[in-house]
């Protein structure tokens, strides 16, 4: 498995590259890749928040509170991203890839639930009552606090399993999320917001990505890689494609 820890400086294109890379792997130009890095400061909406009345109104609290607006790749509502999380995107070239959509959440899921195990931070798999982007792979600490979302999607013979795990800063979060979600009219309980510091002070960005990668290494293995240029080219091309249209000046 390929690790990248590349970002880019614009979120836009950082978001359109989980995209090349998917794409790149349906078309047999690129393996099976985990890309582990520290996002900037993105709000990224799914496919329903710009459906809503409100969506205008919440790309415009995103940006005045710092935020870029971006349309993600993958997953439901609306997620928060911070120099205080981990972004991860795992891109598996796969001939049938709808056949295994569980099969990779729970994987995934499990992989992030013993890295936590490994920082001394006790989870588990599952939705929480009342948390933001809720998803049945998202992974929570007690029933109380949300840690990590995950959300998925496919192309023809490839799929991309990306999501957040919050290490720090829950209170940053949570500000965001309740004006956000206020606008998109999304009923949610801020208190389900939580990161792993809340769990286990002074947890790092830096202890959290060595821990998915020791994780990684029980099942795969792992060799750090590089971006090709026709990858870093084709995010270039995608990336107004995630800016959110409601987000220009």
């Amino acid at each position: 498995m390929r690790i990248l820890y590349d970002r880019f400086p614009d979120p836009a294109v950082d978001t359109a590259l989980s995209r090349a890379l998917l794409l790149r792997a349906s078309d047999g130009s690129v393996a099976e890749t985990l890309r582990l890095h520290v996002p900037h400061r993105i709000v990224a909406f799914g496919k329903r928040d710009t459906l809503e009345p409100g969506y205008a109104a919440a790309v415009r609290i995103a940006r005045d509170s710092g935020f870029a607006a971006i349309e993600r790749l993958a997953g439901g509502r609306a997620a928060v991203f911070t120099e205080q999380t981990i972004a991860f995107a795992w891109t598996i070239p796969d001939p049938d890839p709808r056949s295994g959509i569980y099969e990779r959440f729970q994987r995934l899921a499990a992989i992030i639930v013993a890295a936590f195990r490994r920082l001394g931070v006790t989870s588990a798999i599952g939705e929480i009552s009342g948390e933001y982007c809720p998803g049945d792979y998202s992974v929570h600490h007690g029933g109380r606090i949300k840690l990590m979302g995950v959300g998925q999607r496919l192309a023809r013979h490839a799929a991309h399993v990306g999501g957040v795990v919050v290490v720090n800063g829950s209170a940053d979060l949570r500000d965001v999320l309740v004006r956000v979600y206020a606008a998109l009219a999304l009923e949610w309980n801020p208190a389900t917001a939580g990161a792993l510091a809340d769990v286990v002070p002074g947890t790092t960005n830096e202890a959290v990505i060595d821990a998915i990668l020791t994780e990684m290494g029980t099942q795969a293995t792992l060799v750090e890689g590089s971006l090709d240029e026709a990858t870093i080219e084709l995010a270039h091309q995608l990336a107004a494609e995630h800016v959110s249209p409601a987000s220009a000046p």
